[in-house]
């Protein structure tokens, strides 16, 4: 059974499964209420409180790949290429989903000439059902406010509606889900990285100085949460006088392949500056779909190609999980065959009990850390337990019980753990980058003790 519900005044969110933890308030249309909608990091959760990334290890069933298409900066075309991305994608015989995860200003609707202001159908069990345009499946906050109305949200509101827009969808079986991220490094992109299990991130540029800096910012940020870098893909290269066939350069030439062969990542293609792109797009007709034959349309294909080439020798060896430690329920699991000496110092392949006080992790490159759990606890480098500005430990050893331990632990996105204690303590974030560096220095501080 499918539900429609029309109800301008934005009640219908209410129908959004209640119980969960991704649920948000209705919209208003009232600011006042909006400023209500803030989330205190600091705050202390309450004991049996879940880290929101708890919900990835089993709510996107049935998606193979998610990749988002980023650049840090605005106006560099990421709408235009994830949506002409994910119909190349199609056509390879994909089954291809796509997020407008810009929130406060989305567009994808407008390029698929998909109607605005229609709330979709939804599921009895609370799950809206994607819109279906060009053989696609798609949601955007454009379908809810129309093309006039603007959606004013503060940060957390922003997070809790991008969830919704990924996790609460009944997108069925999809090869790829392609997410058009808003431009910046904010709430939108620490959001993905932390509650969605990324393939990885593909960055959008112009070849002119500025987009490159603030691209290249955008790239770094996917690197310090350990999200693949997929490649780059540099558009509006070269205009072509449909007149006399010349060439100009207008945002100059080369500036997103000098890019990746500084920073060591794949360069995915140049995209030229097309009258009939801008046209397509603005009539709802993605050039892929309308004119497969054009320059772009086949430099589109090709990128699509190499993206799936790419995916397909990525081996992800960890899955997404909740891990209870007493029962051991949830375990990730030790992957030894995959380990090898050239392999990454600061990604995991393999987490366990080794016994009630100790956690083993195994890396990449072969290296094993055994860390005592109240030694974790103590490292804690939250609000709570370290001040931000100074890096002073607010932390006393002495308060923390000799017997402390994880009731459970939680991936967070590609780069991280949480744990939440037995002592009610649960707002850390333990990197990879983090634990690495712990271990070294507990081994050499063993050696020095010896």
């Amino acid at each position: 059974m499918k539900i429609r519900n029309r109800n301008k005044n934005w009640d219908w969110l209410f129908f959004w499964r209640k119980s969960s933890p991704l649920s948000a308030p209705p919209l208003s249309q009232n600011t006042s209420n909006l400023a209500m909608h803030t989330t205190d990091h600091n705050q202390r959760k309450s004991p049996n409180a879940s880290p929101q990334s708890a919900v990835s290890a089993d709510r996107m069933p049935g998606i193979r790949h998610i990749i988002a298409v980023g650049s840090g900066k605005g106006g560099v075309g990421k709408s235009t290429v994830s949506v002409n991305l994910a119909l190349a994608l199609q056509q390879l015989g994909a089954r291809v989903g796509l997020v407008d995860a810009d929130i406060l200003g989305p567009s994808i609707p407008g390029m698929l000439g998909i109607e605005t202001d229609e709330p979709p159908l939804m599921t009895p069990d609370g799950k809206m059902i994607p819109a279906q345009q060009h053989g696609l499946k798609v949601v955007s906050m454009a379908m809810f406010t129309g093309d006039d109305d603007p959606a004013v949200l503060r940060g957390p509101m922003v997070g809790k509606y991008l969830n919704m827009f990924i996790g609460g969808v009944q997108w069925g079986s999809l090869d790829y889900l392609i997410l058009d991220l808003p431009p910046g490094t904010g709430d939108t992109q620490l959001t993905l990285a932390q509650s969605m299990p990324l393939s990885g991130v593909v960055i959008v540029t112009t070849p002119q100085a500025v987009s490159l800096k603030i691209a290249r910012r955008g790239l770094r940020m996917f690197e310090k949460v350990q999200v693949n870098i997929l490649g780059i893909i540099e558009n509006m290269r070269t205009f072509t006088c449909p007149h006399c066939g010349e060439n100009t350069d207008i945002f100059r030439h080369g500036g997103g392949e000098l890019m990746s062969q500084e920073l060591d990542v794949p360069f995915l293609g140049a995209l030229p500056l097309d009258i009939d792109v801008v046209t397509s797009g603005d009539e709802g007709r993605p050039i892929v779909a309308d004119q497969p034959t054009s320059v772009s349309a086949k430099v589109y294909a090709s990128i699509a190609t190499t993206l799936v080439e790419q995916l397909h020798e990525a081996v992800t060896v960890l899955k997404p999980f909740v891990w209870k430690w007493d029962s051991d329920e949830g375990t990730p699991g030790w992957m030894e065959d995959a380990a090898r000496p050239a392999g990454s110092q600061k990604t995991p392949i393999g987490f366990l009990r080794r016994d009630p006080r100790t956690l083993s992790i195994l890396w990449e490159d072969g290296h094993r850390d055994d860390f005592d759990v109240r030694d974790l606890r103590l490292a804690c480098h939250c609000a709570l337990c370290i001040e931000e500005m100074s890096g002073r430990k607010l932390l006393d050893p002495k308060t923390i019980r000799s017997d402390v331990s994880p009731r459970q632990i939680v991936s967070v996105g590609n780069y991280a753990i949480s744990f939440d204690w037995s002592d009610g303590h649960n707002s850390g974030i333990y990197s990879f980058n983090d634990l690495r560096e712990l271990g070294t220095h507990a081994a050499a501080t063993s050696v020095e003790n010896v």
